[in-house]
């Protein structure tokens, strides 16, 4: 198993609206799945949090999303919202 977190600097006062537009965006997707805004650390900081099998099914919704217009409508504008991200991907051992 795999979690592939896109952590988001959302730009001031943008934080609440891109996690909604996150949420909204994936809440037909039946994979395990979530959206974490930060408590401490760096402000303004939204994840999408996804558990995968693999590296494949990863792929597979990446594709999945790309061609998905439903999704394409929802995610309209969401990169007005952040200033910068990135992408980790980790393997779950335990």
């Amino acid at each position: 198993m795999i979690v592939v977190r896109d952590i988001f600097t959302a730009k001031p006062g943008m934080a609440g609206k891109l996690a909604r537009q996150l949420k909204e965006a994936t809440a037909i997707r039946p994979e395990k799945k979530r959206v974490l805004t930060d408590l401490v650390g760096a402000y303004n900081t939204v994840i999408l949090e996804w558990e995968l099998d693999g590296l494949a099914a990863w792929q597979d919704l990446l594709n999945q999303h790309r061609t998905d217009e439903t999704v394409r409508a929802k995610m309209a504008g969401y990169t007005d919202l952040w200033t910068e991200g990135r992408r980790e991907i980790f393997e779950v051992l335990v």
